[in-house]
Protein backbone atom coordinates (compact mmCIF):
# COMPACT_ATOMS: atom_id res chain seq x y z
CA UNK A 1 0.00 0.00 0.00
CA UNK A 2 1.38 3.40 -0.98
CA UNK A 3 0.78 6.84 0.50
CA UNK A 4 -1.63 7.56 -2.37
CA UNK A 5 -3.59 4.38 -1.55
CA UNK A 6 -3.80 5.43 2.10
CA UNK A 7 -5.00 8.92 1.14
CA UNK A 8 -7.64 7.49 -1.23
CA UNK A 9 -8.90 5.03 1.39
CA UNK A 10 -9.13 7.66 4.15
CA UNK A 11 -10.84 10.11 1.79
CA UNK A 12 -13.46 7.55 0.78
CA UNK A 13 -14.07 6.46 4.40
CA UNK A 14 -14.35 9.98 5.84
CA UNK A 15 -15.80 11.93 2.93
CA UNK A 16 -13.01 14.51 3.15
CA UNK A 17 -11.27 15.94 0.08
CA UNK A 18 -8.17 14.05 -1.04
CA UNK A 19 -5.99 17.16 -0.85
CA UNK A 20 -7.04 17.74 2.79
CA UNK A 21 -6.27 14.13 3.68
CA UNK A 22 -2.92 14.34 1.86
CA UNK A 23 -1.96 17.47 3.84
CA UNK A 24 -2.92 15.70 7.08
CA UNK A 25 -0.92 12.57 6.26
CA UNK A 26 2.08 14.66 5.17
CA UNK A 27 1.84 16.72 8.35
CA UNK A 28 1.73 13.60 10.52
CA UNK A 29 4.78 12.13 8.82
CA UNK A 30 6.62 15.45 9.06
CA UNK A 31 5.86 15.75 12.78
CA UNK A 32 7.05 12.18 13.44
CA UNK A 33 10.28 12.83 11.52
CA UNK A 34 10.97 16.12 13.31
CA UNK A 35 10.27 14.58 16.72
CA UNK A 36 12.68 11.71 16.02
CA UNK A 37 15.27 14.18 14.69
CA UNK A 38 15.04 16.02 18.02
CA UNK A 39 15.55 12.77 19.94
CA UNK A 40 11.92 12.49 21.05
CA UNK A 41 10.13 9.14 20.70
CA UNK A 42 6.57 9.02 19.33
CA UNK A 43 4.06 6.70 21.03
CA UNK A 44 0.77 5.83 19.29
CA UNK A 45 -1.25 3.69 21.70
CA UNK A 46 -2.62 0.56 20.05
CA UNK A 47 -0.42 1.04 16.98
CA UNK A 48 3.21 1.24 18.05
CA UNK A 49 6.17 3.42 18.87
CA UNK A 50 8.59 5.26 16.65
CA UNK A 51 11.83 5.32 18.61
CA UNK A 52 15.41 6.44 18.15
CA UNK A 53 17.97 3.65 18.63
CA UNK A 54 21.63 4.27 19.28
CA UNK A 55 24.12 2.17 17.33
CA UNK A 56 27.54 1.73 18.90
CA UNK A 57 30.75 2.40 16.97
CA UNK A 58 32.08 -0.68 15.24
CA UNK A 59 34.70 -1.88 12.82
CA UNK A 60 33.61 -2.76 9.31
CA UNK A 61 35.30 -3.81 6.09
CA UNK A 62 35.53 -2.13 2.73
CA UNK A 63 35.53 -5.29 0.62
CA UNK A 64 36.47 -3.54 -2.63
CA UNK A 65 39.73 -2.21 -1.13
CA UNK A 66 40.11 -4.99 1.47
CA UNK A 67 40.60 -2.48 4.29
CA UNK A 68 39.02 -2.01 7.69
CA UNK A 69 37.02 1.11 8.42
CA UNK A 70 35.61 2.56 11.63
CA UNK A 71 31.86 3.06 11.54
CA UNK A 72 31.08 5.80 14.09
CA UNK A 73 28.28 5.61 16.63
CA UNK A 74 25.01 6.91 15.22
CA UNK A 75 21.27 7.07 15.81
CA UNK A 76 18.65 5.39 13.61
CA UNK A 77 14.84 5.53 13.60
CA UNK A 78 13.00 2.34 14.46
CA UNK A 79 9.40 1.17 14.78
CA UNK A 80 8.15 -1.15 17.49
CA UNK A 81 4.56 -2.34 16.96
CA UNK A 82 2.12 -2.55 19.87
CA UNK A 83 1.27 -6.01 21.22
CA UNK A 84 -2.37 -5.70 20.12
CA UNK A 85 -1.20 -4.75 16.62
CA UNK A 86 1.13 -7.76 16.44
CA UNK A 87 -1.60 -10.13 17.62
CA UNK A 88 -4.09 -8.79 15.07
CA UNK A 89 -1.61 -9.26 12.24
CA UNK A 90 -0.72 -12.77 13.44
CA UNK A 91 -4.32 -13.93 13.47
CA UNK A 92 -5.62 -12.22 10.32
CA UNK A 93 -2.83 -12.27 7.73
CA UNK A 94 -2.86 -14.94 5.05
CA UNK A 95 0.20 -15.30 2.84
CA UNK A 96 -0.50 -14.82 -0.85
Amino acid sequence: MTKADIVNKIASETGLEKNEVLRTVESMMSNIKSSLSNGENVYLRGFGSFIVKERAAKTGRNISKNTTILIPAHNIPSFKPAKTFVEEVKTKVTVK
